[in-house]
């Protein structure tokens, strides 16, 4: 079996649009979006992770099963988060003793 090297100027495309989205992560951060400064801080970063597992890390020509695990792990980290959450937002409905 032989890996599959990816051609360099899509590497350098890549790397274009991973340093023009930090840029506009800069730009963004500067202006006041109200409550949205957060989802789209998160909605950026989001796509520059992905650009990097889909290309860097070369999940876009590997196997199936790779594809389904990434998945998979995505998957978890959601739930782990929305455990997470479900304590952080839910801390207040019972009352501290000697509070």
């Amino acid at each position: 079996m032989s890996a599959h090297v990816a051609k360099v100027p899509t590497l350098f495309a890549i790397f274009g649009a991973l340093f023009a989205l930090t840029i506009l992560t800069y730009f963004v951060a500067l202006q006041d979006f109200g409550w949205l400064n957060t989802p789209i801080a998160l909605g950026i970063a989001v796509l520059k992770a992905s650009l990097v597992v889909w290309f860097f890390m070369g999940v876009r020509w590997n196997t199936p099963l790779t594809k389904v695990v990434v998945v998979a792990g995505l998957f978890w980290l959601l739930i782990m988060f929305g455990l997470t959450m479900s304590d952080y937002l839910t801390r207040s409905w019972i009352g501290v003793p000697g509070r």
